[in-house]
């Protein structure tokens, strides 16, 4: 069996028809391995992210979806992306993570920027990642944070129209001036479609992320 060159890490399973939906949709045939492990967000929400514990156990599982044959390996979980996309996988072989492409448009549609999440947990890293790609791409931005707490219940009980809907209810009722919303995890993708027209522009990790892991595996 052929390995697949392109692997995510997911946090929950919840993703992974998600994610084969939008590699489908631009790259028809293009095999895709999913590795799921709900543990490392739930000790990740205990120890911290940064915990030396929670990064080995981040790396370990990229090294192996990377030494299973995948050429890209994505992790789609933002408290985890820092460690993810940290992680050294040897030559010819990524490492990246599924919101980077996300900051990336952010910081350029900015420099207002709230930042929407429903794990507060989340949100630190997010954060930390937008001020990154800033950095990089040397524009000034301000950020502001939007935590929906209660949502992320219904999440855990797979009451998934509802942890949406509770999501776009925050941001309906939410009247701050911004340039741009960042929906910091990738299970929140659906609300922006649901939020549509909205005042600024709405940005979610799923599909830009998809877009800029595909772009690197074909170079």
């Amino acid at each position: 069996m052929t390995p697949a060159p392109l692997a995510f890490l997911h946090t929950s399973p919840v993703h992974i028809a998600t994610f084969d939906r939008l590699v489908r949709a631009r790259a028809p045939g293009l095999s895709v391995a999913h590795h799921v492990d709900p543990a490392l967000l739930s000790d990740a929400q205990t120890l911290g992210a940064d915990s030396p514990r929670i990064v080995e156990r981040v790396e370990a599982a990229m090294r192996q979806a990377a030494a299973a044959g995948a050429r890209v390996v994505v992790c789609t979980c933002s408290t985890l992306g820092g460690a993810a996309e940290r992680t050294p996988l040897g030559a010819g072989r990524h490492a990246a993570r599924i919101d980077r492409a996300m900051a990336d448009s952010a910081v350029l549609q900015g420099p207002r920027v709230l930042v929407v999440a429903a794990l507060e947990s989340t949100l630190h890293p997010t954060a930390a990642l937008i001020e990154d790609s800033a950095a990089h791409l040397q524009r000034r931005v301000t950020l502001d944070f939007l935590a929906v707490p209660p949502a992320w219940a219904l999440f855990q009980r797979g009451e998934h129209a509802a942890y949406l809907e509770s999501i776009v209810a925050a941001l309906r009722a939410d009247a701050r001036p911004v340039d741009v919303v960042v929906l910091a995890q990738a299970s929140m993708a659906a609300a922006a479609e649901a939020l549509m027209p909205y005042r600024v522009p709405i940005l979610s990790s799923p599909s830009l992320g998809v877009e800029r892991v595909l772009a690197l595996l074909r170079r």
